[in-house]
């Protein structure tokens, strides 16, 4: 009885549409990315991001200049601009795509304000699979972006 009863619930969810999407598989190095050729991203917990040559994802050995082209894979992500060392992405405006039909994408920065003084967080979030379009502030101290997205620099 418990069988078919957990058999009926399974296929009453697949009839109604309500499964999730399958989630990407985390970058990593050597790991497959053709559809990021050039794009970076940064992995949960590293310190310096991955590269995509075209073909694999490649660790960084040292920080880089900005880049222009970030994919986020669900976590968050936080990334570092003008207004901290070794900034990882510069002020401008920006456009997040889903790169699922169920996703979100969601940024949200801090800027420098003064000495050791962060400005209130300013957060621009889409619904599913819609694109959102958002300024990066000049003195950015962190932008925090989040869902399965792309991320590019369009000025």
């Amino acid at each position: 009885m418990l069988r078919t009863a957990s058999l009926l619930a399974v296929a009453g969810l697949l009839s109604s549409g309500a499964v999730a999407a399958a989630a990407p598989e985390p970058p990593g190095p050597e790991r497959p990315c053709p559809e990021f050729a050039g794009a970076m991203t940064l992995p949960a917990g590293a310190r310096l991001g991955l590269v995509c040559d075209g073909s694999r994802w490649q660790a960084l050995t040292e920080p880089r200049p900005p880049h222009d082209r970030w994919i986020s894979f669900g976590p968050e992500m936080t990334l570092h601009g003008e207004g901290r060392r070794n900034p990882e992405v510069r002020a401008g405006a920006w456009i997040g795509t889903p790169l699922d039909a169920t996703e979100r994408c969601r940024a949200t920065q801090r800027t420098a304000v003064g000495p050791g003084v962060l400005s209130d967080p300013v957060t621009a979030a889409g619904e599913p699979g819609e694109k959102i379009e958002f300024e990066v502030l000049p003195r950015l101290f962190e932008l925090r972006l989040s869902g399965y997205c792309d991320w590019r620099r369009v000025d």
